[in-house]
């Protein structure tokens, strides 16, 4: 999907920049081709300073959205999901990130949640990337309660697992 997305701007790394943001921060377009988080306009400006471009390049970019039908229907539809990641070490919380050699792999979830299960490990938040969006997508698990190490022992030695981090 964001293939055939980033395919629809492929003659303007500016438009591309400015999908990318909103695709990766959960920005909208509304009717008016304005970028909005829920109700909350977010200037052009904004936006373009965020992505590294000009501001009429965030306004051809939502047209170019609203134009499209697929696009419209995507991005008007597209929605944030507040995280729990930044406020880890605010509440106490472990965050476990989890990088996996082919995502697409069916289990990844539940097998890492299942263990967490079963070592009595409270899961508060679990955020999985997917691979259509990202490069490297990866699991992130938000935990109320500290990870034991021969825990971690057992995730790294998962053969989907290229990688863990715990902060």
């Amino acid at each position: 999907m964001f293939d055939a997305i980033m395919e629809k701007f492929e003659g303007s790394p500016g438009q591309q920049a400015v999908i990318r943001l909103l695709l990766e921060r959960g920005f909208s377009v509304n009717d008016d081709g304005r970028v909005v988080s829920g109700s909350i306009e977010i200037p052009d400006t904004q936006v373009a300073k965020e992505a590294g471009v000009d501001r009429r390049v965030v306004d051809s970019t939502t047209s170019a959205i609203l134009e499209d039908d697929e696009l419209r229907r995507i991005f008007q539809n597209i929605s944030q999901i507040p995280s729990l990641m930044d406020l880890a070490p605010v509440l106490d919380l472990t965050v476990l990130t989890i990088a996996v050699h082919d995502a697409d792999e069916p289990g990844i979830v539940s097998t890492v949640t299942g263990l967490l299960a079963d070592n009595g490990i409270t899961i508060r938040q679990t955020i999985s990337e997917d691979p259509e969006f990202t490069d490297e997508p990866r699991l992130y698990l938000v935990t109320a309660d500290p990870i034991p190490g021969e825990l971690l022992t057992e995730l790294t030695d998962l053969p989907f697992v290229r990688s863990i981090e715990l902060s």
